[in-house]
């Protein structure tokens, strides 16, 4: 595997995929991808190329042909099984097809084959299709061609989509990326987390612009851009002509009109913040949530930014709500029983628990914990809100967000994708079906300034009684096509997609208004727009929205679809797949086929099948808590997974991750040199059933010593890992889980499995599961019991690692973040003192002498909030909310005294008014 050229894959076989070329066009808010994915097959005999790749949930694929040669084949949309029936019978019959469907478990996996590509012949493959960019809080457009596929987690039973992945530094393939924006207003600025050449303006109002992808991309990250424009987004509406073959009266025939509503609430009341409401936190603890949030030398755990984000969200939450926190995994566990009213008691129990809260669940079960959530009674005049924290490593999409619409009565649902390859159909839907919002945090992003942004969103008054209505000119119709507003949020954006049917006269106008309540106070917001279609728009509003008809039939039952009489089952699917067919956009029951018939030869020989992999991280191949069900497809009834986390320089250094499977185990073994090793942020040993291994000599890099392995113990695993303080400091972590029972016999060959001589194993010891987690803080160890529901109970006990690694310091904000108390103020105490940078004698001795201790003490840490975390206003400014609010008080009556003493001893000139006290 070390010495593998880059046109193969992990067994050794070529693979047929050599570029994939992709072209943006971005017109204001609306992106239209094209992507061209070039094959060669260099064999001896006729290839089958298979690539399961992601794309965005929200896109509507549009167009799918292949050229080979002089001949361009042009795929039709038909009924899924009858394209895949065509398929098989082409390829049977010796003729070339290619086939693209969309996953029945979540439409933002796609799956290509490319059939009987003889010897010698290449092919290129054209994929189009369309979709809304999301606009972000700093009020830029948001795209994301997605890379990375990571394994979705099924639960047991399920089905799932096949794939094959290798590390992102073997991809046999290249990729080119260039993207041209235009937009009425100027293109202030182009951001990209990967490497792009400069931006180029095409004319002088710099409203037209191209920027491309720098060469030697690693497909280590999705693609991710950031466009931004020098004004504000406004509301518009683009008017559409319907296509000239079809039919008038039809979806695709009349003109169609794409309203963008950007709502304006009143500055007064969006100020006030909801002093009540029940905060539900749901907190992703699968395996996989141990990945680095990027690979920057010691970035932090997604686990470990989730945790200081649940430290934030927990001081900012107002007195008097009520609150819960939720974690699963393959189960599912919860602070308190139900939720509780929010207090200083309440919230240090809750925050103790989060301190200790690890990657340790398994699998991403999230439906169960979800179902429980909303078996709990709602709190009368406590509007519920729920935030999911997950890095969207889930395979039954759908039947997730199902749930979710089904309860959307009941709450608002926030959602957060952590990470690369985070699923935006499941994190989207989440937040749509739920009257939410979503958030990605991707590469070098903080979770928390997003996250506070969404509890900002739930703490705003909840807008209601929305209504849209049309004026029209006389003989013009409209029929809405997109499901009703039920959610409007200061600065996001609204879409309606309408079909208008009718002559109107030349230069006629028409208006939409939006009526809503907000707090009480009736509000409304009015756009006028030129019925007059656009030129050059192609048919890209028709798609999207057919897209959004199809996206909305899918999420609907079947009885629903019924109007009057017994439900059919068939009549969603059959209603999707004519508005499919109809509209050239994919949907979960039809896929694109295209078969050459022009030739009239057959191909002759065996047809050998080639997977194409895609880029996965290296946490994602092993680890990844997929136990006990199906990982893509795959059933994983006994598994052993090893897991390591490193930075991309190690992934380099070591080529392969290879899975074993001996005698019911499934085994990662990854050769790298010591050097990797003393890079590398943990090592993870989990077992889930019955399993035998056999043990491990010669590891020449392993960063341990003294690793011995006994035999025949059962039910119980243990490893004694005493490590080099220098390999300890560098790797944070090193875990050992057990489950069941287990036979081990000793292992031969592993060059550089990360550990050295001597690591000791017990066996046959029965009933006990142990997890042995070597952190940088404190080590413990958990027995979990699961109840008959799947509620995890936990026991702690406690054990030590033979060098105790020194706990690194702190983030000076999140130290002062967790000394707030409850009700907002913060006490004067040496800790306080630490954190704002002075000695307890500094404080305690230029503290006016009329005021009492707790008020100076707020007034510092506000100061030094001001001061000198500016730059991280969003993620403190609710919590100094409620510090302001408690000053206002009786108990403040000599404020100004204080903020001058305090700016003294800070340093700092913050102004009274500033700190709005």
């Amino acid at each position: 595997m070390e010495n593998c050229c880059g046109l193969l894959t992990s067994k050794q076989e070529p693979v047929p995929l050599k570029s994939v070329e992709v072209e943006l066009e971005v017109r204001d808010h609306v992106a239209t991808v094209v992507s061209t994915l070039n094959y060669e097959n260099k064999e001896d005999k006729p290839l089958e190329a298979v690539f399961v790749f992601p794309m965005p949930g929200d896109a509507a694929v549009c167009h799918f042909s292949a050229t080979i040669g002089q001949t361009q084949i042009v795929a039709e949309v038909k009924e899924k099984q009858k394209a895949r029936e065509e398929y098989d019978d082409a390829l049977s019959s010796g003729q070339q097809a290619f086939l693209l469907e969309e996953s029945d478990q979540s439409p933002d996996i796609f799956s290509l084959s490319v059939g009987s590509l003889p010897p010698g012949e290449s092919a290129s493959i054209r994929l189009e299709y369309v979709t809304e960019l999301a606009v972000q809080a700093d009020e830029g457009l948001r795209f994301v061609l997605p890379a990375v596929l990571n394994p979705r987690y099924h639960p047991q039973g399920s089905e799932g989509v096949q794939v094959t992945s290798v590390p992102a530094s073997l991809v046999p393939y290249s990729l080119s990326f260039s993207a041209r924006v235009s937009s009425p207003r100027p293109v202030s600025k182009v951001e990209s987390n990967c490497p792009m050449d400069p931006l180029k303006y095409l004319n002088t109002e710099q409203s037209q612009a191209t920027v491309k992808l720098a060469a030697g991309h690693k497909f280590d990250k999705d693609v991710e851009l950031l466009i931004y424009y020098k004004d504000a987004h406004q509301p518009t509406a683009v008017v559409e002509a319907g296509q000239t073959s079809a039919k008038p009266g039809t979806l695709m025939g009349d003109p169609l009109v794409m309203l963008s509503l950007y709502p304006e609430f009143p500055q007064a009341v969006m100020s006030s913040l909801a002093s009540c409401g029940e905060f539900v936190f749901l907190l992703d603890r699968s395996g996989s949530m141990g990945v680095p949030m990027n690979n920057n030398e010691g970035s932090q755990t997604r686990i470990g930014s989730a945790r200081d984000t649940l430290l934030l969200l927990l001081k900012s939450i107002p007195m008097g709500c009520y609150f819960n926190i939720y974690s699963f995994g393959s189960s599912y566990e919860h602070i308190f029983p139900k939720s509780v009213e929010y207090s200083e008691k309440t919230m240090e129990e809750a925050l103790k628990k989060v301190e200790g809260m690890e990657d340790d669940l398994g699998g991403t079960e999230i439906l169960e914990a979800l179902k429980h959530i909303y078996s709990q009674a709602c709190i009368p005049n406590q509007p519920r809100q729920l935030f999911v924290f997950t890095d969207g490593e889930v395979g039954n999409t759908k039947e997730v967000i199902n749930l979710v619409k089904k309860n959307s009565a009941s709450h608002r649902c926030f959602s957060f994708g952590i990470g690369e390859g985070a699923s935006s159909a499941l994190i989207n839907g989440l937040a749509k079906e739920g009257g939410g919002h979503a958030q990605f945090i991707t590469g070098i992003d903080r979770m928390q300034p997003k996250v506070m942004q969404s509890l900002r969103f739930a703490l705003q008054p909840a807008v209601v009684d929305i209504s849209v209505k049309w004026d029209l000119p006389k003989g013009v119709s409209v029929s809405v096509l997109s499901p009703p507003i039920t959610t409007l949020f200061q600065g996001q954006r609204s879409l309606i997609y309408a079909q208008l049917t009718g002559q109107s006269p030349k230069a006629a106008e028409g208006s939409v208004t939006v009526k809503y309540s907000l707090a009480g106070h009736p509000s409304q917001n009015k756009l006028h727009f030129n019925l007059k279609p656009a030129e050059d728009s192609g048919l890209t509003v028709h798609r999207l929205a057919a897209r959004t008809l199809i996206r909305s039939l899918e999420m609907v039952e079947d009885e629903e679809v019924v109007e009057g009489g017994e439900p059919d089952e068939g009549v969603k699917k059959k209603k999707v797949v004519e508005l499919s067919v109809q509209s050239g956009v994919s949907s979960a029951f039809t896929a694109f086929i295209a078969v050459n018939k022009g030739s009239g030869e057959t191909i002759q020989g065996p047809l050998v099948r080639r997977n194409v992999p895609t880029p996965m991280p290296m946490m994602a191949m092993c680890g990844g808590g997929a136990s006990g069900g199906r990982m893509m497809g795959r059933p994983i009834p006994r598994m052993v997974s090893c897991s390591m986390p490193m930075r991309r320089t190690v992934m380099e250094a070591s080529p392969s991750a290879q899975m074993v499977n001996v005698g019911g185990m499934v085994s990662c073994s990854m050769p790298m040199r010591r050097t990797v090793m003393e890079a590398s942020p943990s090592a993870q040993m989990v077992n889930v059933g019955v399993m035998e291994a056999q043990s491990c000599k010669s590891m020449e890099s392993c960063g341990r010593r003294n690793c011995s392995m006994s035999k025949k113990s059962k039910g119980m695993v243990s490893c004694s890992m005493p490590m080099r303080r220098t390999v300890m400091e560098a790797s944070p972590s090193a875990q050992m889980v057990n489950v069941g029972v287990i036979e081990a016999q000793s292992c031969k060959s592993m060059e550089s499995c990360g550990r050295r001589k001597n690591c000791s194993m017990s066996k046959k010891s029965k009933g006990m599961k142990t997890l042995l987690t070597a952190m940088r803080r404190t080590v413990s160890s958990c027995v979990r019991r699961p109840t008959s529901k799947g509620v995890v109970q936990r026991e702690s006990l406690n054990c030590s690692l033979d060098i105790e690694p020194q706990q690194p310091p702190r983030d000076p904000l999140l130290q002062l973040v967790s000394l707030q108390k409850a009700s907002g103020c913060w006490e004067l105490d040496p800790a306080l003192a630490a954190a704002v940078g002075k000695t307890s004698e500094e404080v305690e001795n230029t503290k006016p002498a009329s005021e009492n201790k707790e008020v100076w003490a707020t007034i510092l840490a506000l100061i030094w909030l001001h001061g000198f975390k500016m730059d991280a206003q969003k993620e403190w400014e609710l919590l100094a909310m409620k510090a302001v609010s408690w000053l206002r008080a009786p108990n403040a009556p000599c404020v100004a005294e204080c903020v001058e003493a305090g700016n003294t001893l800070l340093g700092c000139k913050v102004q009274k008014d500033a700190l709005g006290i």
